[in-house]
């Protein structure tokens, strides 16, 4: 069965950083996303990738802080967060696709697997 299992999450003062990882099993993807939705607020995206890392994006409010990459040897996708604000305190989610989705890729009902979440809480 195809699995996302994430961690990393935490609490952390702000302009700290947290490193997030999600492993991922079962069929080969082709394209990872990472969302959050903080309290009371939508699922939003902040970032995607296809598994060679030809295609990135960023939502505009952590371009610049956060950074995420795909290791395929370890089927594992990782979001690098840095500059932390309290803004940015939300559940993560990862997110997996079989297709390179294009245009698509902030649209959270292309994923067919996801991770079961993993808070971040920023204090400042």
């Amino acid at each position: 069965q195809a699995q996302l299992e994430e961690s990393g999450g935490g609490s952390v003062q702000a302009g700290g950083s947290l490193k997030l990882s999600c492993v991922a099993s079962g069929p080969v993807f082709e394209s990872y996303a990472w969302f959050r939705q903080g309290p009371r607020k939508e699922r939003e995206i902040v970032a995607a990738t296809d598994k060679s890392a030809v295609t990135i994006y960023y939502t505009e409010a952590v371009k610049g802080r956060f950074f995420i990459s795909v290791d395929s040897a370890k089927n594992t996708v990782y979001l690098q967060m840095n500059n932390l604000r309290p803004e940015d305190t939300a559940v993560y989610y990862c997110a997996a696709s079989k297709y390179f989705l294009g245009s698509y890729y902030s649209i959270r009902e292309r994923y067919a697997y996801w991770g079961q979440g993993t808070q971040v809480t920023v204090s400042s």
